[in-house]
């Protein structure tokens, strides 16, 4: 339970003001399908994160408990500083044209690789790494997306407009810091 709540936690705040969640909103403002952007978004997200999840499973295995814990603690404090980074979206990433593969397909295409080596994708990989269930880690972080990404649908810019990214972005950079920094001194095991 406890990695399905830190992967859930961790990704929802650190989805805010990331680069998909604004694609959440250019693509809501451009098609006003909602039904199928937030269909695309999970079927992207499982995809992108159950890929990145056996990853994590994979370094987890190769590295053995000792390498894995330095690995992940600085994974997070990485993350964390990270974090500190405003993301954009370009103009050129989104077409104006009539979606080639409906509406559905074209955000699972643009989210899936809006994800590759994006905050969310190498948090899960690290997460996936730290804790034995991957599938409670992949489960939550698609939940901490969708938390972040499905009111970005709906509301898009009134929520950008009153929640202050700066704020959200500080918060999920200090969790990720204390994620590295405790798993750095737990020499014994992982938190």
């Amino acid at each position: 339970m406890e990695a399905f709540l830190v992967s859930t936690g961790v990704v929802a705040l650190g989805e805010m003001g990331d680069k998909t969640q604004l694609l959440a909103i250019v693509l809501a403002a451009m098609f006003r399908k909602p039904v199928p952007i937030v269909l695309g978004i999970l079927a992207a997200t499982l995809l992108n994160h159950a890929a990145a999840g056996a990853a994590g499973g994979w370094v987890a295995a190769a590295l053995g408990p000792d390498v894995l814990r330095w690995v992940i603690g600085a994974s997070f404090l990485a993350m964390a500083a990270w974090m500190l980074i405003p993301d954009k979206i370009d103009e050129d990433e989104v077409t104006r044209e009539k979606p080639r593969f409906g509406v559905f397909g074209t955000t699972l295409v643009a989210f899936f690789l809006a994800e590759m080596g994006d905050k969310t994708q190498i948090a899960t990989v690290a997460l996936a790494a730290r804790y034995t269930d991957i599938v409670q880690v992949v489960i939550g972080t698609t939940l901490g997306m969708m938390l972040a990404n499905v009111p970005a649908v709906f509301l898009g810019d009134r929520i950008a407009k009153k929640v202050s990214m700066r704020l959200v972005h500080a918060i999920s950079a200090a969790i990720f810091g204390v994620l590295g920094v405790l798993t750095l001194l737990n020499a014994g095991k992982l938190f």
